[in-house]
């Protein structure tokens, strides 16, 4: 839906505080039918997002600056950010060109997934109980704009994290946020389709955010995941042909108390039917998400024995 420019017109001269333009966004959004699902759940935290965003102001808002007014500049830059939302349907992320992820600040883009992996909260949880001693190595496999590494390495102080993506364009990001984050010495990023650039090297812990996306839920999603990179999020009819490479190598690149940790979303049932026999613990989050399974590198090396890999 193209929305009439006359409303946002209207709006730039008739609204003047930011409790104006918060509840006029919010209104739209809702009246244009948006999805939210890449950092929001509700067309108020979006409207406050982006109205926030031009007017370099960052919630949480506290109650005194909302009757404050803008500037026709300002009021410029709050219309133009509403007014893409809704006719272009890209994820708010890619409008304000931040994410946050595990409570860190992310320079995100059209060449990256916008971050929103529960797997933010297991990291908070420094992998808690399931990670046996401080790991020294980490890898972030498929790390798109490197938000699980990056976090991973502030987490863990003492550790060296590799990043790596097959996509060039999605490690330039990458290397932006680790100079954001002032990570130079401690994390790398490395262009890799799955384990190939990686051979010999062997790491505590895995964490991998892999597309797993099914062609059905592919041919069915929003607009909004539509804008994000289909490399990122298309796996193949049952959305497992990446999975299913990872788990038949990932052992010869786990230490001996190595743990792997992978995101599969809504595609877990299908995993389990093919991998029956794989001891998956499937994490229950606090704060909502699912699909995201732990297996150490014990329990990968049984299935090779045992030919279930």
């Amino acid at each position: 839906m193209v929305a009439s420019t006359t409303i946002f017109d209207q709006a730039r001269d008739e609204l003047l505080t930011i409790r104006d333009f918060l509840r006029w966004a919010a209104s739209e959004f809702i009246a244009a039918k948006l999805y939210y699902g890449h950092g929001t759940d509700n067309p108020w935290d979006e409207a406050e997002q982006l109205v926030l965003h031009a007017i370099h102001l960052a919630p949480p808002l506290g109650d005194e600056w909302l009757d404050a007014h803008l500037t026709r500049s300002e009021r410029e830059r709050v219309v133009t950010n509403i007014q893409r939302r809704i006719e272009e349907r890209i994820p708010a992320a890619y409008i304000t060109g931040q994410a946050w992820f595990a409570g860190l600040p992310y320079v995100v883009d059209e060449r990256v997934l916008v971050p929103r992996s529960p797997i933010a909260e297991l990291i908070e949880k420094r992998f808690a109980p399931w990670l046996v001693n401080e790991p020294q190595q980490i890898l972030d496999l498929c790390t798109g704009s490197g938000c699980i590494g990056i976090a991973c390495a502030h987490a863990f102080p003492d550790a060296e994290v590799q990043l790596s993506d097959i996509s060039y364009d999605a490690l330039a990001v990458a290397e932006e946020n680790i100079q954001q984050h002032g990570m130079t010495e401690r994390i790398f990023a490395l262009q890799s389709d799955l384990f190939e650039n990686l051979l010999g090297q062997r790491f505590d812990l895995i964490v991998s955010n892999p597309p797993y996306v099914d062609a059905e839920d592919m041919a069915s999603l929003p607009d909004e995941f539509h804008a994000e990179p289909e490399l990122g999020l298309s796996s193949g009819d049952d959305g497992l042909d990446f999975t299913r490479r990872l788990l038949k190598e990932v052992a010869d690149y786990l230490t001996e108390d190595g743990l792997l940790v992978v995101e599969v979303g809504n595609s877990w049932p299908a995993l389990e039917g093919v991998y029956p026999a794989l001891p998956f613990t499937w994490i229950e989050f606090e704060r909502g998400g699912h699909g995201v399974f732990v297996l150490t590198a014990q329990d990968l090396r049984n299935a090779h024995v045992e030919g279930v890999l």
